[in-house]
């Protein structure tokens, strides 16, 4: 029997290993990077153990959600298949997931690269709605609506799209999925405008501030209020709940950035336990324009370090109030609404009660509970909501897949090379409903 290989090609990060294996053997970024100090492109693995990534030049296969550069990506599978996981091609199986709605000119590249280039012997093209509906569903018992209905809604949050697809059976339903043109590019990029606005240069930084995004930024339950405590506190210097330090590279003593005070980012937590905020008093504090302005001219443009207050939580409302933003888009539970009513209304309310969370920005602190706060007001008071964030959102897609990949009958579904020679790209593609 030949080796299954299971490939998710995300466009942030590539998720690839052996069938039957719980995890991934390979965790790699989806790109090439140049560091400032080298003429040489690392890639994929080479960026992780690279030192050294301020200021590091990005090129991706990736653009908008969509494969641009085949020849890069090709690089970089090369780079997966043969020095990561020491597989012959020749004699494996791929399970690919690509993309929901991939175009047939991009779709006929990746059978090309994959056929011709690799020559593997046979190949299945999958969708992360319907991997992940496989793997939640395989864990759920017995008295579960997940596992009884076989139908979930599962909202994938990437790195280039927020999608709200509906899943039958291990299928999705096309027509039902709906679309938020954001993703956690989007995120990081606000991110780098609002502090290189407020503190320091950062627009180069993708790196960093994809840090400073997964360990300072939550998910607000309530932004008006926060607002008004993040701007009240930030004339009062440090007594902010908000308030956290990032400290820089400075490539001397540590290569990496890292939170300054971790126990200090996580003083918001305690507007949870329904504390007194003690708002009023800080808002009547006699502190003039002038004072004000002294403060600011208190701040040292040559720390190696910034602050954020509410930059934390204004960068992940993108996702739930886009139009705040400027974004000319509903948020995500508007969309879960439009994509649930694209559905059968006997659907309906199993949908709503079988929502599955995954992709790297469902991690946000609070992320579910906000949604569903969000959601409540939207739906029909009879109907039940049941959000479920998956045991870990970044691996999801890979395990059902892993799952898919080591059942009997997989590689019967498969298309061969010899199909592929004989039929070409387009008519292999109608086995996979693409």
């Amino acid at each position: 029997m030949s080796n299954i290989v299971v490939l998710d090609n995300g466009a942030g990060l590539c998720k690839a290993g052996i069938a039957g294996e719980r995890d991934p053997s390979v965790i790699v970024p989806n790109c090439l990077g140049r560091p400032v100090a080298s003429k040489k492109w690392l890639i994929a693995d080479q960026l992780h153990t690279c030192e050294d990534l301020t200021s590091v030049s990005i090129r991706r296969p990736f653009d908008r959600g969509y494969l641009i550069n085949p020849d890069l990506q090709k690089e970089i599978w090369e780079r997966i298949f043969r020095s990561l996981l020491h597989i012959d091609p020749t004699h494996s199986t791929l399970l690919l997931v690509e993309p929901l709605f991939n175009l047939p000119s991009i779709q006929r590249s990746i059978d090309e690269i994959v056929f011709e280039d690799f020559g593997f012997q046979s190949l299945f093209v999958a969708d992360s709605p319907s991997l992940v509906h496989l793997y939640e569903t395989s864990r759920c018992r017995g008295d579960e609506l997940l596992g009884k209905g076989q139908c979930s809604l599962v909202v994938d949050c990437g790195f280039s799209f927020i999608h709200a697809a509906p899943v039958l059976q291990n299928f999705t339903i096309n027509h039902g999925v709906k679309r938020l043109d954001l993703g956690g590019k989007a995120l990081t990029n606000y991110l780098k405008e609002l502090v290189s606005y407020r503190s320091i240069n950062v627009m180069d930084e993708t790196f960093i501030m994809d840090d400073v995004k997964e360990k300072l930024c939550f998910v607000s339950l309530d932004v008006p209020r926060d607002l008004q405590i993040a701007s009240v506190c930030r004339s009062r210097g440090k007594d902010n709940l908000f308030r956290s330090s990032y400290v820089l590279p400075d490539g001397i003593e540590h290569m990496k950035g890292f939170v300054k005070d971790p126990d200090q980012a996580k003083r918001y937590l305690t507007l949870e336990d329904g504390l007194p905020l003690e708002t009023n008093e800080d808002m009547n504090h006699p502190l003039s324009n002038k004072e004000k302005a002294e403060e600011r001219k208190k701040v040292d443009l040559t720390k190696n370090e910034f602050d954020l207050t509410n930059e934390r939580f204004l960068v992940p409302e993108m996702i739930f109030q886009p139009a705040d933003l400027g974004m000319n888009q509903a948020g995500l539970a508007e969309c879960i609404v439009r994509a649930v009513n694209s559905c059968h209304p006997h659907l309906h309310p199993v949908l709503y009660e079988s929502i599955i969370l995954t992709g790297g920005s469902t991690l946000f602190p609070r992320f579910a509970q906000r949604l569903e706060s969000d959601l409540r007001p939207l739906i029909p008071d009879n109907y039940q909501v049941k959000i479920t964030t998956q045991e870990d959102p970044i691996l999801g897609v890979w395990r059902g897949g892993s799952l898919l990949a080591s059942s009997p009958d997989f590689e019967s579904t498969c298309v061969t090379k010899s199909e592929y020679e004989e039929y070409g790209s387009a008519r292999c593609r109608r086995r996979f409903f693409h």
